[in-house]
Formats: C-alpha cells, sequence, structure tokens
C-alpha cells in the first residue's frame, strides 16, 4: 500500500483521480488530499506519505490582454509553489513526486491547415507566460531528482470527461446546438479523463520516474468529436464540407478570430509511439469516453 497526498484538494483531476483510485486500487493505493490555497499545507507532515502528486496550478485564460500583476501570479503559483513543494516532498522523505506539466509547453497548435505532430526530439518552446510558467516548473522539479527522489512529470494533452471544463465544454455546447458545422479533418491529441487515471495508477505503483505523454489511443478531430457529442446527445447536426469555407476565412481575419479558428480547427498531435508504455492504460476508447462524458 502506498500513500499519496494530493496537493491541489478540489481540482478536477484531483478530485477524479481519488475517485478512481478508490473505485480501481484501493488495495495498493491510498489517497489524501490537502488545499494550497494558503499557507497552511507547509505544517503538514509529508513524510507519511510515499507519494506527492501535484496538480495546483491556475489554468489558462485568454493569454492575450493580461496585467503583469496576473502575469506574476501565474508564475508564483504554476512555478514557484511546484517547486517549493516538491523540494518539501525530498526533505521529508517523500519517494516519489508526480507533476502536472502540459502540451501546452510545446507552444500552440499549428494555425489552420498545418501540421504540428510533437516527437521524442521535440523542444519545448511555449509562446506565452502560461506556457513558460508550466516550462519553468517542468525543468525546476526534474532538476531535484535523484535515485532516492523519484520525479514523473506528465505533459498531458487536452484533458476531459464528464463535468470538465475549458475547451471540450464549449465544443460540447456548440454540438448539442448548431443544426450545421464545417468537416475539417484536423488531428489532436487528447486525454480522457479514466485514461489519465490509470496512467497515475501504474506510474505510481510501478515508481516510474522520467517524462511521459500520455494520450488516447486514437487521434481526434474537432468535427469528429462534434458529430459523437451531437448523437450521444440525441441531437441532430448536419457536417458538411460545403461550409468548410468559412473556416477557411475565418482563418485569414487577422486578431481573435484567426486565433479562435487555429484553436477550434488547427492541428497538435503527439506521435502515438510517444505514448506507448509497458502497462496498458488507454481502457476507454474514444466512442466510449463521450458517451461517458456526456451521460
Amino acid at each position: 500500500m502506498k500513500n499519496v497526498l494530493i496537493t491541489g484538494a478540489n481540482s478536477y483531476i484531483g478530485v477524479s483521480f481519488e475517485k478512481y483510485a478508490a473505485e480501481h486500487y484501493s488495495d495498493q493505493l491510498s489517497i489524501s488530499a490537502i488545499d494550497m490555497l494558503d499557507g497552511v499545507w507547509r505544517e503538514k507532515d509529508f513524510s507519511i506519505f510515499d507519494i506527492v502528486y501535484h496538480v495546483a496550478g491556475i489554468a489558462h485564460a485568454d493569454v492575450g490582454n493580461v496585467s503583469d500583476e496576473l502575469k506574476a501570479k501565474y508564475y508564483s503559483v504554476n512555478t514557484d509553489l511546484a517547486i517549493e513543494t516538491a523540494k518539501k516532498a525530498k526533505a521529508e522523505g517523500v519517494k516519489q513526486f508526480v507533476f502536472m506539466s502540459s502540451a501546452i509547453v510545446y507552444g500552440d497548435s499549428a494555425p489552420y491547415g498545418k501540421i504540428k505532430r510533437i516527437t521524442k526530439n521535440t523542444e519545448p518552446s511555449p509562446a506565452n507566460f502560461y506556457g513558460d510558467s508550466k516550462w519553468q516548473a517542468d525543468k525546476g522539479v526534474r532538476e531535484l531528482a535523484e535515485s532516492s527522489f523519484m520525479v514523473s512529470v506528465l505533459r498531458p494533452p487536452m484533458i476531459y470527461g464528464k463535468g470538465s471544463k475549458g475547451n471540450y465544454s464549449t465544443l460540447a455546447k456548440m454540438a448539442k446546438k448548431l443544426p450545421i458545422f464545417p468537416d475539417i479533418q484536423n488531428e489532436r491529441s487528447m486525454l480522457y479523463i479514466e485514461n489519465l487515471c490509470e496512467f497515475l495508477c501504474h506510474v505510481m505503483i510501478k515508481g516510474k520516474g522520467g517524462i511521459f505523454w500520455p494520450q488516447n489511443a486514437e487521434y481526434s478531430s474537432t468535427s469528429e468529436m462534434v458529430k459523437m457529442i451531437a448523437e450521444v446527445s440525441g441531437h441532430k447536426i448536419h457536417v458538411s464540407k460545403a461550409w468548410n469555407w468559412v473556416v477557411g476565412l475565418a482563418s485569414k481575419i487577422p486578431g481573435k478570430i484567426n486565433g479562435l479558428t487555429d484553436k477550434a480547427f488547427g492541428n497538435l498531435s503527439y506521435e502515438q509511439t510517444l505514448s506507448k508504455y509497458d502497462f496498458d492504460y488507454q481502457v476507454v476508447d474514444l466512442y466510449e469516453s463521450i458517451e461517458r462524458s456526456e451521460g
């Protein structure tokens, strides 16, 4: 039995993982969680835990027009807090530190019509302060790794599931309301929450360190996901290439419209070989993940 402390209580990923581990691996993992919003966590005894799983952080917002004060807060929470937590874990004898980095360390998705596939040789290159705050933490916690202190860094693509926020929930709302949608065959790596949780359980039980790139077994396309969401929700939507010209036009309008188009229909994927390990974690396929997310 390994004792795990989640640093970042009430987060979507933290709560999901705690429930999943309790349901599937309760004989091997015992999970606790602590809030990081105040300084009380600094007084907590980490020595009773085998693993610290750090999920606390500020998710990305509109990075276009942000004050220096808010940028400083991103670095304070996403970078400094992560490194401070890892140092405390190491000093108090914790054996493994698991950190949630992000695919955002590789920059934005490729513009509409362009390919961006990340391989083991792709160097991180953050496009903005949010990506850089995650990248600085990614590097900082790995520098603490030693034979007695295993550091496991995950760089997942977009995570989604029932109750998740962000881009997936926006897409789901559109899929349930719009009568028509363009048929764009872009390529996205995504990670369903249960596949992530299964991955985490293996990494913790086996005590694996290093950098990891978990993703679903299949790539996704925006139009394909819209069709699936509409279908499982009982909504009729007509997905057709006849509307692709609208996306092409929008991609040429500079500013926010161009940015939103690239975000929705651009390409960003991990080479599949990057995400294969000596254990099976891709337990839910794409269609079933949509059914579970919308069920």
